[in-house]
């Protein structure tokens, strides 16, 4: 056991710590409990990094007329395509910040688009959501959930959807937990990989967030669908 633990915990690049660890042991088919895989990890000095919560209280800005939550903190989606996640966070270098919008389907947590920029306008989240379309395999009706950001409340941003079939969904004035989702893959993305590095450039910091969404974090989801439904994810 210590040695499937020492495996998957190499994998993630040092990062899992027992949470993690025991999912990837039980999707794996391991018997074990959550208490065993701690004790071991602890006894061999065995360690993930801890997450830094840290809560940024966001301005409040007016959701557009007619707009309303339709996600009601409902994280989870029977089926693909049916609900997203959208947000945007940044990366420090050494030339300024990186801003990152991605899309999240909440089916099965892969990151289905997303975009990056030295600015934070509303073309890389246009950028981002188009990405999510044109990787739609159905045209069956979204849900796209967003804070209220001016790029997310913008005009041309709402006209957009509407003429691609996407239902808008948008939070409360200041609340982060209405997408908690989105928050939650920022956190685990700066604890696992962007807060463990030192980026130079926007362009070296903009091919690790690249590799670590399409070669690590996407590849996990997609494997861990393949166990739940035991059907080959494209």
């Amino acid at each position: 056991m210590l040695s499937k633990i020492r495996e998957i915990h190499d994998e993630s690049d040092g990062t899992f710590g027992s949470p993690r660890v025991f999912d990837e042991l039980r999707f794996k088919g391991e018997t074990c409990s959550k208490k065993r895989v701690a004790r071991l990890m602890q006894k061999h000095g065995v360690r993930g990094i801890p997450q830094k919560r840290r809560w940024q209280k966001k301005g409040p800005g007016r959701r557009p007329d007619g707009l309303e939550n339709h996600l009601q903190r409902q994280f989870d989606a029977e089926r693909p395509n049916t609900k997203w996640v959208t947000d945007i966070t940044y990366i420090r270098t050494g030339e300024g910040w990186l801003y990152l919008v991605v899309v999240i389907d909440l089916h099965s947590r892969e990151i289905v688009g997303w975009s990056m920029s030295h600015k934070q306008d509303k073309q890389m989240v246009l950028q981002a959501v188009l990405m999510a379309l044109w990787q739609r395999q159905d045209n069956e009706t979204v849900i796209l959930h967003s804070d209220r950001g001016t790029q997310f409340t913008s005009s041309e941003y709402q006209r957009f959807l509407r003429e691609h079939g996407i239902i808008s969904s948008m939070s409360a004035v200041g609340s982060c937990a209405d997408n908690a989702a989105a928050e939650s893959f920022f956190g685990v993305l700066k604890r696992e990989r962007v807060n463990r590095r030192h980026y130079t450039t926007r362009a070296e910091a903009r091919s690790d967030v690249f590799d670590y969404i399409e070669r690590f974090h996407n590849p996990a989801k997609r494997r861990k669908m393949e166990v739940l439904y035991g059907t080959k994810c494209s």
